[in-house]
């Protein structure tokens, strides 16, 4: 039964999300199975809140071409990754909505309490869910990055999505969370129809040629350091440019 309904869904969010061309299309109703990846919750840390309240007054000032999502990962592009991120992403006055810790339902929450408000970036990348897989098997964690796609699409129906692959987590191949999140990933891939949403997976770039991450990439072999954001711009660049560019033409 589970399974039928996550079939449901994405076979409506196919029909329904990427038939859209127009900024007036708008998105039905779609029922998402019930659990916590899809719940938008808050967390209460004070750092949490004060970076949330923060970036609301950031997207009053001025409309970012460029908004990037996520947990820690994405975050640390302000601090190992601030100088590649200025060289990359200035030009776009590029957002970063990476928070350290969250999970699917945090993000969902943030976007549902004003994080996009008023804003209509061209590109949104979205990388989340590896902090979900500690707590949510891969076809919730899926379904919980569906929701984000289906919330960005509705709010910012002109921004293309850029949606990447769960980046490669631990120094062996063959652990365990690096299985669920290879499963998550390819759950959530089908969602994209190169039209609106795209997938890209970099994690090769990360890895050796025994699909082994590096410390001198991935020091705790989750977060990049200096050197692994300059390998996920690098990866991510022809990406980027070519959505920037479709956008333009687009609209």
């Amino acid at each position: 039964m589970r399974n039928t309904i996550l079939i449901i869904l994405l076979t409506s969010l196919s029909l329904s999300l990427f038939g859209c061309n127009s900024q007036e299309s708008k998105l039905p109703s779609i029922a998402l199975n019930t659990h916590s990846a899809v719940t938008p919750v808050p967390r209460y840390d004070q750092w949490w809140t004060d970076r949330h309240n923060a970036i609301l007054e950031r997207v009053k000032k001025g409309n970012p071409e460029l908004i990037m999502i996520g947990d820690s990962i994405t975050q640390g592009w302000e601090n190992d990754g601030k100088e590649i991120w200025e060289k990359y992403y200035a030009k776009y006055n590029a957002l970063n909505l990476g928070f350290g810790g969250d999970g699917t339902q945090h993000v969902l929450w943030r976007l549902y309490n004003g994080e996009i408000n008023g804003i209509s970036p061209k590109v949104a990348v979205v990388m989340i869910g590896t902090n979900n897989s500690a707590h949510n098997p891969s076809e919730e964690t899926s379904e919980g990055i569906i929701a984000i796609v289906q919330k960005l699409r509705h709010d910012l129906p002109q921004t293309k999505i850029l949606l990447l692959a769960i980046f490669p987590h631990t120094e062996n191949p063959d652990n365990p969370r690096r299985a669920i999140n290879a499963k998550t990933s390819q759950l959530a891939s089908v969602i994209a129809d190169n039209k609106w949403v795209y997938y890209l997976d970099i994690n090769k770039s990360f890895l050796d040629s025994k699909g082994e991450l590096s410390p001198n990439i991935m020091p705790d072999f989750l977060h990049p350091n200096a050197n692994g954001y300059q390998i996920w711009a690098e990866a991510m660049e022809p990406a980027l440019n070519r959505l920037v560019l479709e956008n333009n033409i687009t609209n």
